[in-house]
């Protein structure tokens, strides 16, 4: 296993990330002096390392830098090693983006310390050489050993489906290798968390938004779980569209309405779109941010929407979930793993998001 400890650049580390340096001692060295790392043009970047102050805190950085802590034997782990192998949605941020979260590192003793002040944790659980693989210059756990860390210490069960979801939105873990992997873990803290997440995990959820909008749907409403992102036709083929959620047995369709769906020309867009989904038949009822926060009232149209739904006649379902021959299915972690990367650019261009 490649050493990621402080030293020269690890091979195969991005160009545009800076790797820290120890002082140059008695002119041994290629990092500053003393005497230059306690002056503005140096930054400490965890104990008894350095790099130049300018250098941009990215999130990439940020995990580049706790990785240089690690000793011989470990990884990152849990949100920072998932956004590492590709998951474009763990930023490793919470209290809605105001506080940064630290970068786990899982070492498996007491070899190092947590160093919180610059953002770095430590986790002392038991962990397997075969959990450990090097990507991209640097040691980090599996996926899926990431994202069982990641659940079992999650704020809630909200933020615990949260990560399997968008685990699975890079394509990272399945519902079915999560699942087979907690089968065969047992007697580690959270369980009970990480069981009821891969439970409600779903493989074709397209932001955290989304999965907290399921949640209220499923737990607060307790209705029936909805479908997510599923492509709606009409009878005649023809893609009317593809909402957050539907219900396939009332036709209620759920969108969340974000601050970039305020904007005039995607609110166009959103005022168009609902307008094809009662075209044919579907209600829409609209989760807006605050919702998040308080529910009350999204509830109070969610029920009102399946009132509206239950007064239509069946001959005025004029939508179908039934795929037509020429579309191309991509509900499933498995199904995009097999596409070609001229599908994947073709097929998934609508559900890619900027890191």
């Amino acid at each position: 296993m490649p050493t990621s400890e402080p030293g020269p650049r690890p091979l195969g580390l991005p160009d545009d990330l800076t790797w820290p340096v120890r002082l140059a001692r008695n002119g041994v060295g290629g990092g500053p002096t003393p005497a230059q790392a306690s002056g503005p043009k140096w930054r400490r970047s965890s104990h008894g390392l350095y790099v130049p102050a300018d250098v941009q805190v990215t999130t990439e950085q940020r995990i580049v830098e706790a990785a240089a802590a690690l000793p011989t034997y470990g990884g990152v782990s849990g949100w920072a090693a998932l956004r590492w192998l590709g998951g474009v949605w763990f930023e490793g941020l919470r209290r809605g983006g105001r506080e940064r979260r630290p970068v786990t590192l899982a070492v498996a003793d007491r070899s190092i310390r947590s160093q919180l002040r610059h953002g770095i944790a430590t986790s002392e659980e038991r962990m397997d050489p075969t959990e450990l693989t090097a990507y991209r210059g640097l040691r980090v756990t599996t996926p899926l050993r990431s994202l069982f860390f990641e659940m079992r210490y999650a704020a809630s069960d909200t933020e615990a489906v949260q990560a399997a979801d968008m685990a699975a939105y890079s394509d990272l873990v399945s519902a079915s290798e999560l699942r087979a992997f907690i089968r065969v873990n047992a007697g580690w803290t959270g369980m009970e968390r990480s069981r009821l997440a891969a439970s409600e995990m779903e493989e074709n959820a397209w932001s955290p938004t989304e999965v907290a909008m399921r949640g209220v749907w499923r737990k607060e409403a307790g209705l029936p779980r909805p479908l997510c992102n599923h492509p709606v036709f009409d009878r005649a083929g023809n893609h009317v569209g593809t909402p957050d959620l539907i219900d396939p047995g009332s036709g209620v369709v759920g969108e969340y309405s974000g601050a970039v769906h305020l904007s005039g020309a995607q609110r166009s867009r959103d005022v168009v779109r609902e307008a094809r989904f009662r075209a044919v038949g579907l209600e829409t009822v609209e989760m807006l941010a605050g919702d998040l926060v308080d529910p009350f009232s999204f509830l109070a149209r969610l029920r009102q929407a399946y009132a509206r739904a239950e007064r239509q006649a069946a001959f005025d379902r004029r939508w179908t979930l039934a795929l037509p021959s020429w579309w191309i299915p991509t509900f499933t972690v498995e199904q995009r793993r097999r596409l070609t990367e001229s599908q994947r650019q073709r097929l998934l261009r609508y559900r890619h998001r900027a890191s």
